[in-house]
């Protein structure tokens, strides 16, 4: 391939995203309007953050075989293969688990398959020190010359294509609400949006560790602090990947409501923790909330 050449505009993302309105009444009683930012839609293969954060990396990577790390059902893994069967490079998916090397793959795994990846899985252990210069270092010994994308394409080229996210919103709404897994798209979208406004992190996962990610990215990304920025870490419904009947109850209700399918492990923490921070309150009368539909079912 010629290294250099690679033309994401020919996949043709909807940008900006759609901003639609969700007359919603546990919000408009407290006289907020929420409003939904439908990133889903920029690319059915790629959709949301992951066409945001990975677009500058596969531009950074221009060809070269991308290498990238992944749980047995990530979204990065998927939307990373499918860039690479649309526009023709090479992609290497480091899988967490390697007891999953002799099980039939999941649907999801066996998409990534399917668009071409060769899949790599490496036991808990190496994948928890994945960054680690001599893991790092086996990997492309194994592999060649590689771009590497970190888990969840959350780096400082991500953070920086996530501003863009921002400035699409400038002088739409006062606070910008995402879910979070690995930070990126917060630390970009706090960056990108206007001075009166805020961006608002629901962590997915549970352990408290996010907001250092957050300020490390900023700074690797944008040289220090930039945007207002916090983090509500209560609607993690007990970690990555775990939800309970009540978060599906909610979300088939919200489905019901506005006609938009609700992706369970990120969007409907999200939207549920919005709901809830309107009835306490923590939006003024008056005010715009948008929350970014960062992916779909």
């Amino acid at each position: 391939m010629d290294h250099g050449a690679l033309d994401l505009s020919r996949l043709q993302p909807v940008l900006p995203s759609p901003l639609q309105p969700a007359g919603d009444e546990r919000f408009a009683r407290h006289g907020v309007t929420l409003l939904l930012k439908r990133d889903d839609l920029i690319h059915p293969d790629l959709p949301g953050n992951k066409w945001r954060k990975l677009a500058p990396n596969l531009r950074a990577a221009a060809g070269r075989t991308v290498l990238t790390f992944g749980g047995a059902w990530s979204n990065h893994l998927r939307a990373t293969a499918a860039a690479g069967r649309l526009l023709g490079f090479p992609t290497v998916g480091v899988v967490r688990g390697d007891e999953l090397a002799h099980r039939p793959l999941n649907p999801s795994l066996a998409r990534c398959a399917a668009d071409g990846m060769r899949l790599h899985f490496v036991d808990r252990a190496t994948y928890r020190a994945k960054t680690a210069p001599e893991v790092l270092e086996g990997l492309l010994s194994h592999f060649g010359d590689c771009a590497v994308v970190p888990e969840g394409g959350s780096n400082a080229p991500a953070a920086q294509g996530c501003t863009e996210l921002g400035r699409e919103l400038r002088g739409r709404t006062g606070t910008v609400a995402v879910a979070c897994g690995t930070g990126g798209t917060l630390a970009g979208l706090a960056a990108g949006l206007g001075d009166d406004q805020r961006a608002l992190g629901i962590p997915v996962l549970r352990g408290g560790f996010l907001g250092a990610a957050v300020r490390d990215l900023q700074r690797e990304a944008f040289g220090g602090p930039a945007g207002r920025w916090s983090l509500d870490e209560r609607f993690h419904f007990g970690g990555y990947a775990r939800t309970t009947p009540e978060l599906h109850a909610f979300a088939e209700d919200f489905e019901d409501r506005h006609g938009l399918p609700v992706e369970r492990l990120y969007v409907a923490k999200l939207l549920y923790g919005l709901t809830v921070l309107a009835g306490e309150g923590a939006f003024a009368p008056g005010s715009t909330v948008t929350a970014v539909v960062t992916g779909r079912p």
